[in-house]
Formats: structure tokens, C-alpha cells, sequence
């Protein structure tokens, strides 16, 4: 698969309820985690960036940004708005969540340099996001992703499909969901 071919997809519509404000947001190092999520993808190899916004909408550089208004129902409608955003000469997508700081650039192309239809970044033999999803599965992924669990039912449904891409030493899949999680993130001052 060639990485221009490769779009990447940020799901960054939520709330963040347990948060207390959208997590596209929220200022991580001096940077939105939104324009994080773009430049982790655009670094990894791909193009365009598709993100998807929805409780907050602002403007993010370097990205086509997509409104989901069914946003309330879950990261399942936000992928699929997102897909259906991609362009039509995408030959795969990797799909990254806004609230995961840490995962790395190295990761996002590992996925892609693995050549699998499906491939999914493992943590300490854990499977985890980001996960790359080749053009012949996206009718299937967007048509199992209702509520809030996103692709897990495809992932579950198909898993001779997978290939999983060890991503230890590439960061880390911590994601951000309470203000704990956000101090722990920053360390000690």
C-alpha cells in the first residue's frame, strides 16, 4: 500500500462527560490534543486528515474537518461520519482517538508499513488504537459501528483479518478521560 494512499481519520466529536469539557480541547504540552491527533497522523504517513468534531467545533489547521451532528450517540456514528468522509481514492484509513497523547507517529506508520487490510497497534500484546482499515472494509466497518464502541464489533466479527502490529517502544495507548488521568499525564510540577 503505497502511504500516500493512506488517509488518516481522528474521532475527536465527544463530550468528555468524565472530562468536563470536549477533549479535542483540551491543551496538552502547550497544544490541543486535536492538533496533536492531526499532526500524529500527517508525521505517520497519512493524507488527508479527516477529523471529526462534534460537542466543540473550532477550526483545525492541516486537517478537513467533518461536524457530526449525531455525536451524542457514540464514536460509532463519528466513524461512521468520517468515512463516509473520506476521499474516494483512499485506499486505506488509519483511525486515531483524540484522547491518546502518546501514541507516536512511528506507530501510525508501522501500521501502514505492515501491508495488512486490517491492522491493529498491540501495547504489551493488548490490542489498542490506532487501527488501519484497507477501502474494502469500510462499508462493513461503518455498518457494525453503532454506540459507543466504534469498530470493536467489526474487529470482533472478523478477526482472521487482523494483523496485529506490536507498537511497544513506539509510546504509549494512555488516553485522557477524567482530570486525574489529564494531571497524571502532566507529572509532577
Amino acid at each position: 500500500m503505497k502511504r500516500s494512499s493512506v488517509a488518516g481519520l481522528l474521532l475527536a466529536a465527544g463530550r468528555g462527560a468524565r472530562l468536563g469539557t470536549p477533549k479535542a480541547l483540551v491543551e496538552y504540552e502547550g497544544e490541543r490534543l486535536v492538533d496533536r491527533g492531526v499532526r500524529l497522523l500527517e508525521t505517520g504517513g497519512c493524507h488527508p486528515v479527516v477529523v471529526v468534531l462534534g460537542a466543540a467545533t473550532v477550526p483545525v489547521r492541516g486537517a478537513v474537518v467533518v461536524r457530526n451532528p449525531g455525536w451524542r450517540a457514540g464514536m460509532g456514528s463519528s466513524l461512521r461520519v468520517g468515512l463516509a468522509a473520506l476521499p474516494p481514492d483512499a485506499a486505506a484509513v488509519v483511525v486515531a482517538l483524540v484522547d491518546q497523547p502518546f501514541v507516536t507517529p512511528a506507530a501510525v506508520a508501522a501500521l501502514i508499513a505492515s501491508g495488512g487490510e486490517v491492522a491493529v497497534a498491540t501495547y504489551g500484546g493488548s490490542r489498542r488504537n490506532p487501527v488501519l482499515f484497507g477501502r474494502d472494509h469500510f462499508a462493513e466497518v461503518a455498518g457494525l459501528a453503532v454506540g459507543d464502541v466504534g469498530a470493536r464489533p467489526f474487529l470482533k466479527a472478523y478477526p482472521e483479518l487482523i494483523t496485529d502490529v506490536p507498537c511497544d517502544g513506539l509510546g504509549s495507548p494512555a488516553d485522557i478521560d477524567t482530570p486525574e488521568d489529564l494531571e497524571l499525564l502532566k507529572g509532577p510540577n
